[in-house]
């Protein structure tokens, strides 16, 4: 598989792209001003204790104060295969007032990014992410990522950092480990030891809240966690980061820094790539399959629901083979789907329907075989009694859509609005109820051009939409930039004197 790293940077934000085999699988915008904050580090003060929600509240100096759960570790333990088990921390969980007390200060680090009316969500137990492995200061174990294959070299692994693994901390074998020198680990332990050493220090004289160690900056974690030696070129459109890129990739390896090129050409890189299009198309609620059929994806704040359909998919002359390759050309694709919106949470997929349980079986085969290309770990549950796939990703930070996009303040985020025939409905209400409580002769309507539209059509009829009554006249307005379920009426103590463009009932 043909694997490529896009680099855009300008200065406004830093956009990075994992291109497979020419297709965007992965995308990470940042802003600038705004950030990554899973990762930082902070010396934080604890507000209050809520022993109900086994919780504290702590503040760390942003907008919102962070949520520390009490039994917030720093990894997912099913992620690795841990060695020494007898150390897998299985202490039962004690109360959170026997933890932590209003005002103590706290060292924590951010695991998930605020959200919507949620603050952060923090750990005590800090992690340091080096290239080849992950230090944890605060517990003792080692633990190898299950995404290296090979149990010999999942020993040899073993072996090597339980001699290297400084006392009383952990580490973890990262992927990209696979197949490194002791050497190699010696100089990434090193330097995640004196990181460490400068954060403790730091803590010592500094009062909280405060910020103790930011995350890298995206063009850093692409190479840190991204550029893999299985990537066969990174192209960054900033001469600057170029020069400090082509530094980290020649100290982590010389091969891959020859990879790294710098795209000097006048057209936008994005669009040298044809990615501003792609990404577009990574916001829509409806994605066309190469089969010709189709799939929906709703986000709502409890969970993603994504919707199968066989579209212009006709298949063979077999219908239920037809509906199990329209299911697997969707479970690939919403694979992928998952990956380049980083939609996590819980999933529900509403497959077509299948009557054999072997067909059900292939396309959830198909579907857990794409998602182990994820980084990102994901669990595949099943199917239900209704024959829907449910599923969870792991989410740390938020979607590409909400990144990119805000609730439309039409309609509020509900991606509807109401009809021209209830708006005028709703005009008519409101200015009968003007009239009859009010003594004026004379009422403006302001109102999109649709719903004016609507009203002239009406008022040809036997039963004109406005109440106008004897004695009074109603002018009607159109306001271009209103929404079509939006409107304002005044009553008015005289006749307009300037009625041009304005249509009167009466």
């Amino acid at each position: 598989m043909n694997k490529e790293l896009v680099v855009d940077i300008n200065r406004f934000q830093t956009r990075v792209v994992l291109l497979e085999n020419g297709q965007p699988t992965e995308i990470y915008i940042e802003h600038r001003g705004h950030e990554r904050l899973v990762g930082n580090i902070y010396s934080g003060k604890v507000q209050n204790v809520l022993p109900g929600m086994q919780a504290a509240f702590v503040d760390i100096g942003l907008e919102r104060n962070a949520f520390l759960y009490v039994g917030d570790i720093q990894i997912e333990r099913s992620d690795f295969q841990f060695y020494d088990t007898s150390q897998e921390l299985r202490i039962p969980l004690p109360n959170i007032q026997d933890m932590v007390v209003p005002g103590q200060q706290i060292m924590v680090q951010v695991l998930k990014e605020p959200a919507g009316t949620k603050g952060a969500r923090i750990t005590t137990h800090i992690t340091l992410p080096g290239r080849t492995l992950i230090l944890m200061p605060t517990v003792n174990y080692v633990g190898v990522s299950r995404r290296i294959a090979d149990e010999e070299e999942r020993k040899r692994l073993r072996a090597v950092l339980e001699t290297l693994k400084p006392s009383g901390m952990g580490l973890i074998v990262r992927t990209v480990a696979e197949g490194k020198s002791k050497e190699e680990f010696k100089s990434d332990i090193k330097f995640l030891e004196r990181l460490w050493r400068r954060i403790s220090q730091k803590r010592t004289l500094v009062k909280a809240p405060c910020l103790l160690r930011a995350e890298e900056p995206l063009v850093f974690r692409t190479i840190r966690d991204l550029f893999t030696p299985d990537i066969e070129r990174l192209t960054i459109n900033d001469a600057e980061f170029y020069e400090r890129v082509l530094v980290i990739a020649s100290i982590i390896s010389p091969k891959l820094s020859k990879r790294v090129k710098l795209y000097e050409g006048e057209e936008d890189l994005f669009d040298y790539y044809d990615l501003e299009s792609k990404i577009e198309k990574a916001l829509s609620r409806c994605v066309w399959l190469a089969n010709g059929g189709y799939i929906i994806i709703d986000q709502t704040e409890a969970f993603t629901s994504i919707d199968v359909n066989t579209g212009r998919f006709v298949g063979t002359d077999n219908l239920q083979e037809t509906i199990t390759q329209a299911n697997c050309e969707a479970a690939k694709e919403i694979a992928r789907q998952l990956r380049l919106r980083d939609i996590g949470g819980i999933i529900i997929v509403d497959f077509i329907d299948m009557e054999d349980i072997a067909d059900k079986e292939r396309v959830l085969d198909t579907l857990k075989t794409e998602l182990k290309k994820d980084r990102t770990k994901s669990n595949v549950l099943g199917i239900t009694q209704l024959g829907l796939v449910e599923m969870t990703r792991k989410k740390t930070r938020q979607s590409i859509s909400q990144t990119l996009q805000i609730p439309c303040p039409c309609c509020n985020g509900t991606g509807k609005v109401l009809s021209p025939e209830t708006t005028v409905l709703k005009v008519r209400k409101m200015l009968h109820k003007n009239m009859l409580n009010e003594t004026m002769k004379h009422y403006l309507v302001e109102v999109h051009s649709e719903i004016a539209d609507l009203i002239e059509e009406c008022s040809y009829t036997k039963t004109p939409l406005l109440p106008v009554a004897q004695g009074r006249s109603v002018y009607v307005k159109v306001v271009p930039e209103f929404n079509i379920d939006e409107f304002r009426i005044h009553s008015l103590p005289k006749a307009p004197e300037n009625t041009e463009g304005l249509r009167r009932y009466d």
